[in-house]
């Protein structure tokens, strides 16, 4: 079979390899969908520390099970389901994660095995009638997107703000509108994409310039209830701060660079506001089947998203589409 195999930064190759053998516990799947991510083109580039190369990249999965014919979708990120923190249901900060396609050879591959610690927390859901291969490979970032509006709290009537509109900036104005948002503001610095962005999703406004300035406009002075972070920016954070009303909610969504985590914080205007910062860090099996459900249901729409479709040979291609931010969606298909 073929594979798409990461060596080294700037080096992934697609290689013949045998056609794997599932054992004990295991799942054999024929990969359908591998949807393709930011973090595949930061691997691309600078690698990462959790992959022992060579390894199968590719996270956001769906297929076919070879024995059975079942249509099913694969978490990306494997609690341990049994530390204190599983025990205590916060399986998004197990702090003995692993990941599909860095610990485990993943989806950018004609078959994979899923290992039997993903059966073990429920990390292989059924693809609902109706939901394409394509679509359910997208459960995975939008579980995240779940995970990081349930932390940030996002409800109804709210005036959301997300900064960032590459594919994830897309499903956090999909789901804020799911969960009951009065208006989504998108904001980016490339107006390129966020025209792009706007045209599928369309936001109550758009933003490409002077954001804090913006967004006080556009509420009135009161600033925004919820302001999401879906771009690796410090600055994105330091002005997310700035543009919360009082008692808003900051998703910090997208994690920093490593060698550039610090931001500058006015700790005045989080107290004297009573502003709340969260994390969110990927999601839980638990997301996962949720993701499905509103995709199936039809309350966030995603295959408009996926702007391209590429065969396996041309995964390099759909990681470049991803790092220049010439897409949205892209996909493999195997």
């Amino acid at each position: 079979m073929k594979v798409a195999r990461f060596h080294a930064p700037g080096d992934i190759r697609i290689e013949d390899a045998p056609e794997p053998v599932a054992g004990p516990g295991e799942l054999k799947i024929r990969v359908r969908n591998c949807s393709t991510c930011g973090t595949d083109a930061k691997i691309y580039k600078f690698g990462h520390h959790h992959i022992r190369p060579p390894r199968v990249m590719g996270h956001e999965i769906a297929g076919e099970v070879v024995d059975t014919g079942a249509r099913v979708q694969v978490i990306a990120a494997i609690p341990c389901g049994s530390c204190a923190d599983c025990a205590r249901g916060r399986r998004t900060v197990c702090p003995n994660q692993e990941s599909m396609g860095y610990h485990y050879d993943g989806g950018f591959a004609e078959y994979m095995i899923v290992p039997a610690k993903v059966l073990a927390v429920d990390g292989v859901n059924a693809i609902p009638s109706g939901v394409g291969f394509a679509e359910a490979s997208v459960a995975e970032p939008l579980a995240c997107v779940l995970n990081g509006q349930s932390l940030a709290g996002v409800g109804a009537g709210d005036d959301v703000v997300v900064m960032g509109a590459g594919p994830i900036g897309c499903l956090h104005v999909r789901t804020a509108r799911a969960r009951g948002a009065a208006r989504v503001f998108l904001v980016d610095v490339n107006a390129q994409r966020l025209a792009m962005a706007a045209e599928l999703v369309r936001p109550d406004a758009t933003i490409d310039a002077d954001p804090v300035e913006q967004v006080l406009k556009l509420t009135g002075g009161r600033g925004a209830d919820v302001v999401i972070t879906a771009a690796a920016s410090g600055a994105a954070q330091e002005q997310a701060v700035r543009m919360a009303a009082r008692q808003g909610r900051i998703s910090f969504f997208g994690g920093l660079p490593k060698d550039d985590p610090v931001i500058a914080l006015d700790s005045n205007l989080v107290h004297y506001r009573e502003l709340t910062i969260v994390g969110a860090n990927g999601s839980s099996p638990a997301h996962n089947a949720e993701a499905l459900r509103l995709v199936a249901e039809g309350a966030v729409t995603v295959s408009d998203l996926i702007t391209h479709r590429l065969p396996l040979s041309q995964v390099l291609d759909g990681i470049d589409l991803v790092s220049r931010g010439a897409a949205i969606k892209v996909t493999i298909e195997p």
